[in-house]
């Protein structure tokens, strides 16, 4: 990205360390990915962060993706990563942000907002997990894939290739490269999780979530469907919904054009900008 400093660091969460880059200058921002294989903070959001230079980017790689090793631990994924997000604001002298999650890390988000609200300013989430139907199992296709690779002793390149095109509505955006990239990150050794992993269920907590709050979603999503969106929105007290047709997983890729304009002008309207204007 021209002219804006990209450094990563591994920022100390107390027993483990989280990877992230620390891209602009600003109101800061947390960046949160999901927890497809291969998954980094940089491989979700890099291709967005040049329409957000004015502000302070913060992307993650959760524990036990990207360069962040996996703790030891008995809780819930999105009740870990959530702990561990909010250290990682607290070393890099972030007292409260603005929080984009998408999938896993839209979860994440979620958590954080009801836990610790005082920390949050505005919250985007695209196709969060962490609030399942009653009928869930069974899984979207978009799930039983990626339980699928994380369950196989020697994931495959194909496999990984089938993946990525389940993501995007469009498939030439699943690039040869892209692919490649994925895979590659996919086969760095962190511990095994359960399949399903134990996420954590949000579900009781949404009315405590008190940001005003931005879903956005693809329509043809099918992985988090848009049939699982209510549940959310209504559940949270201040949010709205915004559908991309023709758009399924990734809107933040796939449509990255109005995304970066649909969040730029939600976040422009944040408690933070409010009390500087």
């Amino acid at each position: 990205m021209a002219n804006v400093a990209n450094v990563t660091t591994m920022v100390d969460v107390g027993d483990a360390q989280l990877a992230c880059t620390d891209v602009g200058s600003g109101s800061p921002v947390v960046w949160l990915h999901g927890s497809g294989p291969g998954a980094t903070g940089m491989s979700n959001f890099g291709g967005n962060l040049a329409a957000f230079q004015d502000y302070r980017n913060i992307v993650v790689d959760l524990p036990g993706w990207g360069s962040s090793p996996r703790p030891d631990t008995g809780e819930p994924l999105i009740f870990d990563a959530a702990e561990r997000v909010c250290r990682a604001m607290t070393a890099l002298g972030i007292e409260r942000a603005h929080l984009v999650g998408n999938s896993y890390g839209g979860a994440v988000a979620m958590r954080i907002a009801m836990r610790h609200p005082e920390r949050v300013d505005r919250v985007v989430l695209m196709a969060p997990g962490g609030v399942l139907p009653a009928d869930a199992p069974p899984w979207p296709v978009g799930l039983e894939r990626l339980f699928g690779y994380m369950a196989a002793q020697k994931p495959s390149r194909e496999a990984m290739a089938e993946f990525v095109r389940l993501m995007v509505f469009d498939e030439t955006l699943a690039t040869e490269s892209l692919i490649d990239e994925r895979y590659e990150s996919s086969l760095r050794a962190h511990p095994e999780l359960p399949i399903p992993p134990n996420f954590g269920d949000l579900t009781p907590d949404l009315a405590l979530i008190s940001a005003p709050t931005l879903l956005v979603w693809g329509r043809e999503d099918q992985t988090v469907p848009l049939t699982w969106a209510p549940k959310i929105l209504e559940g949270i007290p201040n949010a709205e919904l915004r559908v991309l047709p023709n758009c399924r997983h990734w809107v933040q890729y796939e449509r990255a054009p109005e995304f970066n304009h649909i969040v730029r002008e939600f976040l422009q309207g944040g408690a933070a900008a409010a009390a500087e204007g």
